[in-house]
Order: structure tokens, then C-alpha cells, then sequence
């Protein structure tokens, strides 16, 4: 597997062939975006390719589609040319209308689609919707649906590759992190925070995505969405913080990507 982190939540994954895109964002910094309720983010980093240099994509992986850092405008405009679409069932009704209905697939966590092989040699992939909870306890209604994905070759129990999306830590995500056998672990952080929230958090810090590497003992974990945008408050340095002090269990689990490179891991 080569992934190549190319901005905020955007992972460009090469899994046996099958070119998967996690959370497309390609918009340029600087631009305000506002995510309702108050909140909003300035973003503060490029990415590191373009739609033009992306490349063909299989599969688009949205954890949700309604909060730009996750699917801005230029990254909403290239969805068309993917070959399927996965995301929430609620964002496949808002993205219906751009997207033919057999690419894409509206999924909530526990729920799965398989995927035939679009070119001859590469597996059958099964992916399934993973639990996710976008900010603290009650806020569902005000954060919207959020997923995340676990991506497997057909016929085998383990996950190749399980994406956490925006979450925080919960009872569903800690029970999927023990339930699972993975691979090769990618975990959302960051700890996103607006000042018109106060203390609250709206994802995980990168104590809390160690705690969680811990729990999953994935053979690898790497990171993404914790930098690029002015709504972190953990950020870069938190994570960095975080892994240095883990145990060695741990520790020696996480890799750092490189922007715009692709990683083999």
C-alpha cells in the first residue's frame, strides 16, 4: 500500500492497484469557509497536487460531504470523475444530483458495498461504513453524519485500511478499534476547536488518537487532517507531542507521510 497525504484530510491511497481517494479538498489557502451555528475555518495550506496532477481516481471515500474541510468546491467538482463514491446516506441525497446513481453509494456504519474491479488483476474490495460522532455527546443534529470506512479485499477478514474520519473519541469507535483487525490505521486528528464552542471538541487530539492506535494495534498508523486549517488548536505539534511519549507499543507503530509523496507502508 503507498498513500500520499496531500492536504488536510486528503489521502491519496494505492491499494493493490486500486487508486482510493480519502475526503477530496484542492482549493487554495486562504479562502473562509463557514460550517454553520457559528463556526467556521480559514484554510492556511495548499495541497500538495492538484486535481490535474491526481491522476484517474476508483473510489472517492467522503466522510461527510457537508463541511468544506472535508469536500471543498474543487474537490466536490471532481467527484463526477471517480469511479464510485462512497459516503454518508445523507450526503449521497445532497449529492445525488451531480452523480450518476450507480456510482454512488449512501452508507451509515455497519452497512457495506463491494466493489468489482475496474481493471483486470486487481481484488474485489468490501468496504464498510465505520462509526464516527463529529463532536461531544447531543450534537448530532448540529454537526451532521459523519463515517468512516474499512476498506477490505474480498475474502479476507482483515482490514487493509481502516479510515477514522472526523470523530472523537466514543464507545462505537473503541469498540470497532478492538473489533477490527488492521492493517494499516488512519486517523483523523488535529483536535478541532471555535471559539463560539468554548472548550469543546470536535475531533480527536493526538493523545487521544494514540490511546486509540493503542487500542486498534494496527501494524502502522498514520495521521491526516490535523494541520492546513486555523480551526486546530492540538494540531501538528500535539500529535508530534503525543507519539513521542508513547509507549513503545505504540510508538513504533507511527509513520509520518510526506506531502505530495507516496509512502509505502
Amino acid at each position: 500500500m503507498k498513500l500520499t497525504r496531500i492536504g488536510g484530510p486528503t489521502v491519496l491511497v494505492d491499494l493493490d492497484g486500486w487508486r482510493l481517494l480519502v475526503d477530496p479538498t484542492f482549493d487554495r489557502a486562504g479562502r473562509h469557509y463557514e460550517f454553520g451555528w457559528g463556526t467556521g475555518s480559514t484554510k492556511t495550506g495548499d495541497p500538495a497536487l492538484t486535481v490535474d496532477e491526481l491522476g484517474p481516481i476508483d473510489v472517492a471515500l467522503v466522510s461527510h460531504d457537508h463541511h468544506a474541510d472535508n469536500l471543498d468546491d474543487a474537490g466536490r467538482a471532481m467527484l463526477p470523475s471517480a469511479g464510485a463514491v462512497l459516503t454518508t446516506k445523507s450526503g449521497a441525497g445532497r449529492l445525488a444530483p451531480s452523480l450518476e446513481a450507480a456510482r454512488l453509494h449512501g452508507l451509515v456504519p455497519g452497512e457495506s458495498v463491494t466493489l468489482p474491479p475496474p481493471r483486470p488483476g486487481l481484488p474485489t474490495l468490501v468496504i464498510s461504513a465505520t462509526p464516527c460522532r463529529h463532536g461531544p455527546p447531543l450534537t448530532r443534529a448540529i454537526v451532521g453524519d459523519v463515517v468512516g470506512f474499512a476498506v477490505r479485499r474480498q475474502g479476507e477478514e482483515r482490514v487493509a485500511l481502516w479510515i477514522t474520519g472526523d470523530t472523537v473519541p466514543f464507545a462505537a469507535l473503541h469498540r470497532t478499534a478492538e473489533e477490527l483487525d488492521v492493517d494499516v490505521l488512519l486517523a483523523n486528528v488535529g483536535g478541532v476547536r471555535f471559539g463560539i464552542t468554548g472548550p469543546l471538541r470536535f475531533t480527536m487530539t493526538g493523545r487521544e488518537a494514540v490511546e486509540l492506535v493503542g487500542v486498534a494495534a494496527p501494524r502502522v498508523a498514520v495521521f491526516a487532517h490535523y494541520d492546513g486549517w486555523s480551526h486546530f488548536v492540538d494540531g501538528e505539534q500535539g500529535l508530534r507531542d503525543a507519539i513521542d511519549g508513547a509507549e513503545a507499543s505504540v510508538h513504533d507503530r507511527a509513520r509520518w507521510l510526506t506531502d505530495g509523496v507516496a509512502v509505502e507502508v
